[in-house]
């Protein structure tokens, strides 16, 4: 019986989609065992051969329309990848944001052009993405950038700076935020797109140390004079880029639910397991009415998160998801992450703060849930605009 017993909803019930999440689940058990998963952490990066054979599998672009090379799936098919990816402990392999965040910018926003030139490459995993946002000095405050992009003749001319930038050192296709006007606030925003093995004066920099999330490649990215054809332009108007943006973030901020709920489920998983072995005093720590108080707790909390997160979902897939609720699914689920994993880890006592028990791992991969897709506190302040 799984730990959290909540009935999946119907559009999430299909055969066809357990059968998808079957398979799934049969790749990550050959692809990333927990042999391969650590040597990532070790080396700090996902070995680049898991993307082609993702592509192979079908894995890659899975809400692609099979026109431009994609699965024909919808977003169903992105949830399932990322719960299988929780389950299995898949860590650091950034095909979410990849499938379910810069792909679909090109689909939405890109010309026909862009669409034909990127997306089939996305989906097989010759081309791997990245979003390049945030700044040393801006952050969850996008209208704060600072990269520029001028426009040189048929080209525009890209200068700054990027940092946290997940995929960072493997991505050979780079969304990049800049201003392609200064003057214009918000409307001089852009997005304009970096083939990175056809661009001189494109650097990456250090693959960044972090409290957790050891085997994602978190990058400092540098643009020095890097220049690229006008048609790369996203959408080909330039001065779209907030609203681009703006207008996909809700499903960023949903797919961090989703991966907040999935992790929440395996941590339950882990722990239930260990404190029915583990004994103490001549008793399971299972046996133990504080034990059994704060995993009611975990439960219940858990069993909520999950329940809503599912009703989002559905919202999502009838095109009704706004910013205010994505925003809080972003900020209560992931504050909940953080605590339940807290719980989990202080059940498993000194075992849990050592590397060789995945709970440790867990607690520092999860902190980064409240900071990334705009801080909890952001996502408050959106709530607050409904009030």
């Amino acid at each position: 019986m799984p730990v959290l017993d909540v009935e999946r909803p119907a559009f999430l019930a299909e055969e066809d989609l357990n059968i998808f999440s079957d398979a799934v689940g049969r790749f990550f058990d050959e692809h990333a065992t927990p042999a391969d998963t650590a040597r990532w952490r070790e080396n700090g990066i996902v070995d680049r051969d898991l993307w082609t054979k993702a592509g192979a599998a079908g894995l890659l672009g899975l809400s692609m329309p099979e026109d431009y090379g994609g699965a024909g799936g919808d977003y169903r098919h992105e949830v399932i990848l990322m719960e299988q990816m929780a389950a299995k402990a898949v860590d650091g392999f950034g095909a979410s944001l990849h499938n379910a965040i810069v792909a679909p910018y090109i689909l939405h926003y890109g010309t026909e052009e862009q669409r034909r030139r990127w997306l089939p490459k996305i989906c097989t995993g010759e081309l791997v993405t990245a979003i390049a946002m945030t700044e040393p000095g801006a952050g969850s405050d996008l209208q704060g950038v600072k990269t520029v992009a001028r426009k040189d003749g048929d080209d525009y001319v890209i200068n700054g700076q990027k940092t946290f930038i997940t995929n960072g050192q493997t991505a050979n296709l780079i969304c990049v935020v800049a201003k392609t006007d200064s003057t214009q606030g918000a409307r001089g925003v852009s997005l304009i797109f970096v083939e990175t093995d056809h661009a001189p004066g494109f650097e990456r920099g250090r693959n960044l140390a972090k409290l957790g999330q050891e085997a994602a490649d978190t990058s400092e990215l540098f643009f020095n004079d890097v220049r690229v054809p006008a048609e790369n332009l996203l959408g080909g108007d330039a001065g779209q880029g907030f609203f681009q943006l703006m207008n996909q973030l809700p499903q960023e901020r949903l797919n961090i639910a989703v991966q907040g709920v999935g992790a929440i489920e395996h941590a339950l998983e882990l722990t239930i397991d260990y404190v029915k072995q583990r004994g103490a005093f001549g008793k399971k720590i299972i046996d133990f009415q504080n034990t059994q108080f704060k995993l009611a707790e975990c439960k219940t909390e858990a069993t909520v998160a999950k329940v809503f997160v599912y009703w989002l979902i559905g919202q999502h897939l009838e095109g009704k998801l706004d910013a205010a609720k994505a925003s809080m699914a972003k900020y209560w689920v992931t504050d909940l992450e953080n605590k339940i994993i807290d719980e989990c880890l202080q059940l498993f006592g000194g075992w849990g703060y050592m590397d060789e028990y995945p709970i440790s791992r867990m607690y520092r991969d999860s902190r980064v849930q409240r900071i990334y897709g705009g801080t909890n506190e952001i996502m408050k302040v959106l709530i607050a605009r409904t009030l």
